[in-house]
Order: structure tokens, then sequence, then C-alpha cells
């Protein structure tokens, strides 16, 4: 078991790492998103969640925390663009499922292909031992938060 010492400086490298590291990537996907794709972030946020499996204006609302309104405005716009699909619900016609079109898909593989090649600069400064450290470094984290 670490000694607090070590925990402490462990706390602080993780302040110091994670956060920048997510907030950039996260704003470089972002800016793809509304600078390729034309799209205000919340249609992205709202495309994100729907690849992730929220299928509903609801379900969008909560995941994001923010009105009924606001989101099914949104998914109008990418009704719209072809890129989100409204389905009946056979069992119950309140119930519209949303869906990615093909043009959505391809959409959002091409803002995530384009941040994985963005990421990949970032780490073309790395020799194969600190690659391979920080692999291995990644999947201790990991490890560290599947439990919680």
């Amino acid at each position: 078991m670490p000694n607090s010492s070590s925990n402490s400086i462990l706390i602080d490298k993780f302040w110091e790492s994670i956060p920048p590291a997510w907030r950039q990537t996260r704003n470089q996907i972002r800016h793809i998103a509304v600078e390729k794709y034309q799209m205000t972030e919340e249609q992205f946020q709202v495309l994100r969640r729907i690849r992730k499996g929220s299928a509903s204006v609801s379900a969008l609302a909560d995941a994001s925390m923010t009105s009924r309104s606001a989101v099914s405005k949104a998914v109008d716009a990418l009704v719209r663009r072809a890129l989100v699909t409204r389905s009946q619900d056979p069992t119950d016609r309140r119930n519209i499922p949303l869906a990615l079109t093909a043009e959505g898909q391809r959409v959002m593989a091409g803002i995530y292909d384009e941040t994985e090649r963005w990421l990949s600069t970032r780490f073309d400064c790395f020799s194969q031992d600190e690659l391979d450290t920080l692999l291995l470094g990644m999947e201790i984290l990991q490890k560290a938060f599947s439990n919680s």
C-alpha cells in the first residue's frame, strides 16, 4: 500500500495531467464538429448521446440536464440535415425513438477519426518505451476507476 506522500504526489500529477488533457481533447472534438460539420455544440452532443444509446428526446434531455424543448429543437435541426431519424414505437405511440442515419454515423465517425489523428500527433513525441509506460499507466488508471 502506497504511503500518503506517494498518494499526494500521484493526486497532484493526476490534476495536472488528466483534466487538461481531457479539456483539450473535448475542445478539439467540438472544434471539428462546429468548423468542419457546421453544427452547434448542442447538436453534436445530441448526436453523441444518440450514438451511445440515448434514443428519445426525454432520455437526451435527462442526460444533458437540458429542457426537452431545447433538445427537441436540436433534434429537429439534425432530422432536417438527415443525420437523425425519428420512428414510431408500435407499442407506445408517445415514444418516438431516435437513431443516427447512415450520414449521421458517417459524420460522427469523421469527427472521431479526425480527433484520433489529432491525438496521435500528441503522442508522436514519445519513444516506444514511453508509449509502453503510458499505456501501462492508462490500464492501471482504468482499473482504479472501473470499480467505482
